[in-house]
């Protein structure tokens, strides 16, 4: 998932200073893997198969009977009707710490709690911070039941990683404190916008606000392959004092602090739900000229100090009743495609996403390696002053 703070994404791996968390490095290690009555390790499954099947599976959760996750605002993409629903579903605590935490937090908590039962069992992160973590050996590989109709493009052949929900860049506005509501990233250079532009966050960290400055590059004669001018257009906005370094959230838009936000479709579309009541005229627009879309990605921590509950954390996800809650959520879950054509997709849902013309692109592997480097080293020259 909005609405909240930038929980999301990414620049990390050995691109990003990896900095060390302030939390505590007490806590026991595990002393007992999860196992089935037939002596199968669920910490080395790497499909529901290995563990005997379903109900092999859930047993073994519920002998866990706590989940671990890390970095969810209820109110991202639905979170909190998809936790309430596994809890509700099978018995299991979720404890869900520093929800509004970043990609990069819950990478520091899953190496720096090595070996501890504190440790995060899995991770919701940005699609370019789920690739670094694969390569650096962190994630534990696992096919769900539905692993297949997950797009090629969208998945880890080895099942380390596979996209869960995504969505577009989007501009959101309060059109009771904003005469008229920027569409374009064109308009928002224009002088009526003084102070109103923000972020969901900081590039270097957060996913939704590298997609931000991605759709801004493509916006301005940029491409995959040149983020450069995205960056360029954020340090116009500065230098015209239109941009704001106040990060958008939930409670910077009820406030009025972040009038105009650049974000996730279905964060913003979020917004426009969660505050209609208190008086917030939320708009969301797709921008013409940057359309910019991406998914993030579910793991599996591969010490996961409750690997039963999180692959069932991840079946869950994955079916039919999980998708259809993010997509409740106004985020197009990755199975989206395949629930049409199956007749399970909630049809409803469906018809309030946010509209858009044309078919996304996504950048490559190498492309958002790349970008990740240039963001680094240039985000803060640009903003700054």
């Amino acid at each position: 998932m909005t609405v909240s703070p930038p929980r999301n994404a990414v620049l990390g791996g050995s691109l990003a200073v990896v900095a060390a968390l302030a939390l505590s490095a007490c806590g026991a290690a595990p002393t007992n893997s999860s196992t089935t009555a037939d002596g199968k390790n669920a910490a080395t499954a790497t499909s529901v198969a290995d563990l005997g099947g379903m109900d092999a599976l859930v047993k073994a959760a519920k002998k866990e009977g706590t989940l671990h996750a890390i970095a969810l605002p209820r109110d991202w993409a639905n979170y909190g009707a998809l936790i309430d629903g596994f809890t509700k579903k099978y018995g299991i605590k979720i404890t869900d710490e520093n929800p509004d935490g970043s990609s990069q937090d819950e990478i520091n908590a899953v190496t720096s709690r090595k070996g501890q039962d504190r440790a995060p069992d899995v991770l919701d992160l940005g699609s370019s911070f789920a690739l670094s973590a694969a390569q650096q050996g962190l994630l534990a590989p696992y096919k769900v039941a539905s692993f297949d109709q997950i797009p090629a493009g969208q998945k880890d052949p080895k099942g380390q990683w596979f996209n869960d929900y995504g969505g577009y860049i989007s501009i959101g506005c309060d059109a009771k404190r904003v005469k008229t509501c920027p569409t374009t990233f064109a308009d928002l250079l224009k002088p009526q916008y003084k102070g109103q532009v923000a972020l969901n966050g900081n590039p270097t960290k957060s996913g939704s606000a590298f997609g931000g400055v991605y759709a801004a590059a493509l916006a301005n004669k940029g491409s995959f392959d040149d983020i450069q001018p995205g960056l360029d257009f954020f340090n116009k906005l500065k230098k015209n004092g239109n941009y704001t370094p106040v990060e958008s959230t939930p409670a910077t838009v009820e406030k009025g602090e972040t009038p105009i936000s650049i974000d996730w479709d279905y964060l913003n579309a979020g917004y426009a739900d969660e505050f209609k009541s208190k008086g917030v005229d939320w708009k969301v627009t797709i921008p013409s000229d940057g359309q910019y879309a991406q998914y993030y990605s579910q793991a599996i921590n591969k010490d996961a100090p409750h690997p039963a509950a999180a692959r069932l954390w991840q079946e869950y996800l994955y079916s039919a009743e999980g998708q259809n809650l993010w997509l409740k959520g106004y985020a197009r879950p990755a199975l989206m495609t395949s629930m049409e054509s199956a007749g399970t997709l909630d049809k409803t849902a469906a018809a309030k996403l946010p509209q858009v013309t044309g078919t996304p692109a996504f950048p490559t592997e190498a492309q958002q390696s790349k970008a990740k480097t240039v963001i680094a080293q240039g985000w803060a020259k640009a903003v700054s002053g």
